[in-house]
C-alpha cells in the first residue's frame, strides 16, 4: 500500500492484510541498498498470524519517494514519523544489517514505544571495507558483486534457494542494481560513520533478540558482542551454515526463531 510521510510517498508491504488496531504491530526495517522484498516471506507469515506488519521501503529506496537520510539517527527519526502516520503507538521493531542499526537507534530514541527489539546481523560498529565504500560511492557495479560475494553464505553461493530455479546471489545482485543512484553509497557511509550503537544499547530495556549467522562475513557473530552485553537479558540465536542475508537464506528458520521469541514475550 502507499502512505505519505513528510509529504512524500512511502511504499509499505503489509502482507495483504488491513491494519487492525486490536492487534500488535511488527515493523520490519530493511538493510542498505535493499527494499521491503528482503522480508517477503516473513511479512506474509506474521500478517496471517496475529500481527499488523509494516515493512516500508525507506525514503529514496524501492518504490518510496523522498531523499534518503544520510545518518542512522536520521533514519530512526523518520521511522517514528512513519509509525505515527500508520496509526501505531507501541510496536515490535525488527531490523536487518543497516536496518538493525536503525531499529536500535529508534528504540533508544523512544524506548517507551518499543514492545520488543529484534536485531538481525547487527554490529557494535558496522565498519564497511574501504574498497566497498569507494565502489558504492562511485556507483560502480563492482559494489554489487562485493556485497553478494561477502553477504551470502557458502551454501547460497552454490544454490540453496527454496524455490527451484531461483538464484540467491543473482536475486541479491538484481535488487542492488535496482537501487537508485547514490543510495547504496549513502547507506554504507551511514553505517560506517555511526558509532552510537553502544550508547543506544544502554537505553534499551525491552525484550531483545539477536539473530546472527555462523557464516556471516559482513557482521560476524563477534561483531555484536558489546551490544549483547549491554542489553540486559538479551536472547541470542545463531544459525549455522548461513551468511549475512539471514532472512533470505533461511526464511523458514528466521520465521521460527522470531515467532518463538514473540510468543514467549506476549
Amino acid at each position: 500500500m502507499e502512505m505519505h510521510v513528510d509529504g512524500q510517498s512511502v511504499f509499505v508491504h503489509t502482507g495483504g492484510r488491513e491494519f487492525d488496531s486490536e492487534q500488535p504491530t511488527l515493523v520490519l526495517v530493511h538493510g542498505g541498498g535493499n527494499d521491503h522484498s528482503a522480508w517477503g516471506l516473513q511479512t506474509r507469515y506474521f500478517a496471517h498470524h496475529g500481527y499488523n506488519v509494516l515493512v516500508p521501503d525507506l525514503p529514496g529506496h524501492g518504490r518510496s519517494g523522498g531523499t534518503t537520510p544520510t545518518t542512522v539517527e536520521g533514519f530512526a527519526t523518520w521511522l517514528w514519523r512513519f509509525v505515527d502516520a500508520a496509526g501505531a503507538e507501541t510496536v515490535h521493531l525488527a531490523g536487518h544489517s543497516m536496518g538493525s542499526l536503525i531499529a536500535l537507534a529508534a528504540a533508544a530514541e523512544a524506548p517507551d514505544r518499543v514492545a520488543s527489539l529484534i536485531l538481525i546481523g547487527p554490529s557494535d560498529h558496522m565498519q564497511v571495507h574501504p574498497d566497498l565504500l569507494t565502489a558504492a560511492a562511485a556507483n560502480d557495479p563492482v559494489a554489487w558483486e562485493m556485497i553478494t560475494d561477502w553477504g551470502f553464505g557458502k551454501t547460497a553461493h552454490k544454490g540453496g534457494h527454496q524455490a527451484p530455479g531461483l538464484w540467491l546471489r543473482g536475486g541479491g545482485r538484481a535488487l542492488l542494481a535496482s537501487c537508485p543512484v547514490d543510495v547504496l553509497g549513502s547507506d554504507l557511509a551511514a553505517c560506517n560513520d555511526w558509532t552510537g550503537a553502544p550508547d543506544a544499547a544502554a537505553k534499551v530495556s525491552c525484550p531483545t533478540l539477536f539473530l546472527m549467522a555462523a557464516g556471516d562475513r559482513m557482521t560476524p557473530v563477534g561483531a555484536s558482542k558489546g551490544l549483547r552485553a549491554a542489553i540486559k537479558d538479551a536472547r541470542s540465536e545463531i544459525l549455522p551454515d548461513t551468511g549475512h542475508m539471514i532472512m533470505v537464506e533461511r526464511p523458514n528458520e528466521t520465521i521460527d526463531i522470531l515467532s518463538g521469541f514473540l510468543d514467549d514475550i506476549r
